[in-house]
């Protein structure tokens, strides 16, 4: 079987089953998973298939979404870098939102130990990151807990959301751009973090590349309510140009 046979069988698996890994590829078509993962790379170039750890879904499922374990692995070094370059935000002594993300989370785990900071957040994989950090006084917002994700969402976190206001948000997408603004599988996640946004003075988008120019079933902003976008050097200098005409400061780390 020639490599567009093959990718062709591929995408229709992956659009009938919904997704596809891998593994089970490389076994019904008796190759490597490195030929694999080079025909998953050719079908993401040209726009019919979404990467994710371990495989692939079709574009169009807009609400997919992987769970927490499958995030964390999905492009580590773009998130370890990004959350770097998000410590330069940090406010002075003030209050700051996070969002529940893993990168956001990355960012948390990396705080420096002298830091005196007020910190609000929804997720539960941050608030235990930073609830024996010396210098962090830690306001965990309550809800109803997402098992996918670990945050809380829904009335009681709106309304505290509502009663607060922050320096800084760092807030997370599944999806970034200037057609679709920022969006998310969940709707009622993304009520909370439509809260948090509306909760801070200044608001940080820290997202990886393979984010931009995706769409997810739920909207929670537009792109021009993020005053600063960092990401990773995989966005490309055009499309960062075309960001920041948009009134967005884009950082690519």
């Amino acid at each position: 079987m020639y490599a567009p046979e093959r990718q062709q069988e591929i995408l229709r698996l992956a659009r009938d089953g919904g997704r596809v890994d891998v593994v089970s590829l490389a076994e019904e078509f008796q190759v490597t998973a490195e030929t694999i993962r080079r025909d998953l790379k050719a079908l993401d170039r040209a726009g019919m298939v979404r990467r994710v750890h371990g495989g692939a879904i079709p574009v169009g499922r807009l609400d997919f979404e992987p769970d927490l374990a499958e995030r964390e692995t999905a492009a580590a070094d773009e998130k370890d870098r990004i959350a770097k370059a998000a410590l330069a935000e940090l406010p002075s002594e003030g209050t700051m939102i996070l969002d529940a993300g893993t990168t956001v989370a990355k960012m948390a785990a990396a705080l420096p130990l002298e830091a005196s900071l007020t910190v609000v957040t929804h997720s539960l994989p941050i608030a235990a990151r930073l609830a024996d950090h010396p210098g962090i006084q830690l306001h965990l917002i309550g809800g109803r807990v997402r098992h996918r994700t670990r945050a809380a969402v829904d009335a009681w976190a709106l309304r505290a959301y509502g009663e607060i206001r922050a320096d800084v948000l760092f807030v997370a997408a599944n999806g970034f751009s200037a057609e679709h603004g920022l969006t998310t599988p969940d709707l009622a996640e993304a009520a909370v973090k439509r809260a948090a946004v509306a909760a801070a003075r200044r608001v940080v988008l820290i997202a990886d590349s393979s984010k931009h120019g995706q769409e997810h079933f739920a909207r929670f902003g537009d792109l021009s309510d993020v005053d600063l976008l960092i990401t990773d050097s995989g966005l490309s200098p055009e499309d960062a140009v075309a960001i920041e005409r948009g009134g967005t400061e884009v950082v690519r780390a």
